[in-house]
């Protein structure tokens, strides 16, 4: 959004309690304005042509059309980044992981209970920011369409590991990626900013999509070619070596640059642990987490790449680590997985290259 003008959100819930923590939330914000709210996507439909609000929030259980439905719907007819809030069920979990292929930019945990405002008020504002920044791609196109995986041309070394980093739109980011590595890939950590419960669901679709092994990280689990770990939500992740083995910690602590899991945490260790037997793509996300931590890596001899601009969905992250010099290389999405495999150990780029 440009000058002083608000951020227009309306807020689409069948639940009314919902509905007014979600407002009050957001109307403590000073660049954010509650255009409307609706208890369904009828109402939604017909205030989103009223209103023209700039971000929507959307409940994935509703009645008489569900929230998925109504989705493809509106990023067919009216595109608009949507934030989708769900339940911690497991089947709703696995409905917003499809609601960020379907186009939605940001998945958040549905409050309940005695839910403090206070709590949710910095990330759904976070959220809403994001989203607002956010490029949509065209209706029917989706981000990670499942292609032939790229070739690796040699055994991968034992040494390797690929880390990865993203935040908004970076699910559907990583998902083109993973889908085009090989099985004999190197091993791969993933820290995607994602509420917990999702983070799991995300893992199980990446593991549908992908000729690797994709789960969610547990403590001490032990990296090896074909694995690819995944951050859990709410926890940071941590690349550790013992002798020839590389592995993983999985705990909790401050937030980094707000968030946890931190890339930047992510990136730190990986740039401790491997040095140069690492290379890292840092890709689409608001904020500037992973840039100081890619910054790192390439200062341990570390291969590091970040997404361009026109292919990400908020060029914020990737930003930030151009910008201080962290990036050997600046890629389309699409050229990346092909990048990362072809990294050699000891192997840095001088200049910026963008293909």
């Amino acid at each position: 959004m440009s000058g002083n003008k608000k951020i227009r959100v309306l807020i689409v819930d069948d639940s009314a309690i919902v509905r007014k923590v979600l407002a009050e939330a957001l109307s403590a914000e000073p660049d954010i304005e509650v255009a409307g709210t609706a208890p369904d996507p009828y109402v939604a439909r017909d205030k989103i042509l009223a209103l023209r609000p700039d971000v929507l929030t959307l409940d994935i259980e509703m009645p008489r059309m569900d929230g998925l439905t109504f989705l493809k719907q509106l990023m067919h007819f009216h595109p608009l980044p949507a934030i989708v809030i769900s339940s911690l069920a497991q089947s709703s979990c696995h409905a917003a992981v499809e609601a960020l292929e379907l186009g939605a930019v940001e998945v958040l945990a549905k409050p309940g209970g005695p839910y403090s405002v206070g709590e949710l008020r910095h990330t759904l504002a976070a959220k809403v920011r994001a989203a607002a920044c956010a490029r949509l791609r065209p209706a029917g196109r989706p981000a990670a369409k499942v292609l032939p995986p790229a070739r690796l041309c040699e055994p991968s070394p034992g040494g390797r590991v690929i880390a990865i980093g993203a935040s908004t739109g970076g699910t559907e980011a990583i998902a083109a990626i993973v889908s085009r590595l090989p099985g004999n890939a190197p091993a791969v950590v993933i820290a995607q900013h994602i509420p917990p419960q999702f983070s799991r669901a995300f893992a199980n679709r990446l593991n549908s999509i992908s000729a690797l092994e994709v789960k969610e990280a547990d403590d001490n689990d032990s990296l090896r070619p074909g694995l690819v770990l995944v951050a859990p939500g709410d926890y940071h992740l941590l690349l550790r070596r013992s002798g020839g083995r590389y592995y993983v910690n999985v705990k909790t602590g401050p937030k980094v640059c707000y968030q946890r899991p931190s890339v930047d945490v992510l990136f730190s260790s990986v740039a401790q642990a491997a040095g140069p037997d690492a290379v890292a793509a840092l890709l689409t996300g608001m904020g500037s987490d992973g840039a100081q931590g890619l910054l790192r890596m390439r200062q341990a001899g570390a291969h590091t790449i970040a997404q361009d601009e026109a292919t990400c969905v908020v060029y914020g992250m990737p930003r930030e680590a151009v910008a201080i010099g962290a990036a050997a290389q600046v890629l389309p999405l699409s050229n990346i997985a092909q990048a990362l495999l072809a990294a050699r150990r000891g192997r840095q780029t001088s200049a910026l290259t963008a293909l």
